[in-house]
């Protein structure tokens, strides 16, 4: 009998938030994400005044929809650089239907990201097991939004930086330490969950976002993350442990 191998990664957004729901540290740092349809997209504008549409399977930020109620009646997405703007419910989620082109997504909700020169960023958290078998954080990278986007991915124009800058322009270096090691802590604690539950991953990467109260929220976590975008640091040592790993669990 042939014996089904492991799944190495997990596409659907909806069924790893569910997984990390189960795990009580990692929950704390999960975002309110429900099903998209009309009556949850009222109420969490309701709840949040801003929130993010995304589709339940995709990379690269490709179709993330950023979506306000600016007041009672006013509401407003953008896609990509377009914005549109709309002064009833109704007709705002008609246009809005039509662009997710009734295929599966989800809502998520907003968090003001800190700025780095007014722009939004957040970080990839690298996790990898070892060559001994042992989950370990191997990489962070800052990805600073384009100023015309709402995402923050490197293949929708983000550019790539060293996180000590991105922390070190609002944190002293005792407190950039302490958020170093939450990213690490909490990197670890999600990829020993999910490999509990599949255990053909290897490698996952974490997007974390952070708002004013510099608690670390989990924006989505990929279990197939790129990891060539460390090559784009000047300090090439990151990158070698990332790649060094990653050929050690491909074997």
């Amino acid at each position: 009998m042939i014996q089904n191998k492991p799944r190495k990664y997990v596409l659907s957004k909806w069924i790893k938030t569910k997984v990390l729901l189960g795990n009580d540290h990692v929950r704390y740092h999960i975002l309110d994400t429900r099903k998209f349809s009309k009556s949850s997209l009222k109420t969490m504008l309701k709840l949040y005044g801003m929130v993010y549409v995304k589709p339940e399977i995709g990379t690269y930020g490709n179709g993330v929809i950023r979506v306000e109620q600016r007041r009672k009646d006013k509401y407003a997405y953008q896609l990509d650089i377009t914005e549109k703007g709309f002064g009833d419910y109704e007709t705002f989620y008609r246009s809005l239907l039509r662009t997710t082109h009734k295929k599966s997504y989800l809502i998520q909700k907003g968090i003001h990201l800190v700025k780095y020169k007014k722009l939004r960023f957040d970080i990839r958290v690298m996790v990898q097991l070892s060559p001994k078998g042992v989950w370990e954080t191997t990489g962070l990278i800052g990805r600073v939004a384009h100023p015309k986007k709402i995402v923050t991915n490197y293949h929708s124009g983000g550019k790539l930086m060293d996180v000590n800058q991105l922390f070190g322009s609002h944190l002293p270096s005792n407190k950039i330490e302490r958020v170093m090691n939450k990213l690490d802590k909490l990197g670890v604690a999600t990829a020993k969950h999910l490999h509990a539950k599949y255990p053909g991953i290897r490698q996952i990467g974490l997007d974390i976002g952070f708002d004013t109260s510099w608690i670390p929220w989990i924006i989505e976590v990929n279990t197939n993350p790129d990891p060539y975008i460390f090559n784009k640091l000047a300090d090439k040592s990151m990158y070698r442990k990332v790649m060094r790993y990653r050929r050690a669990t491909l074997k």
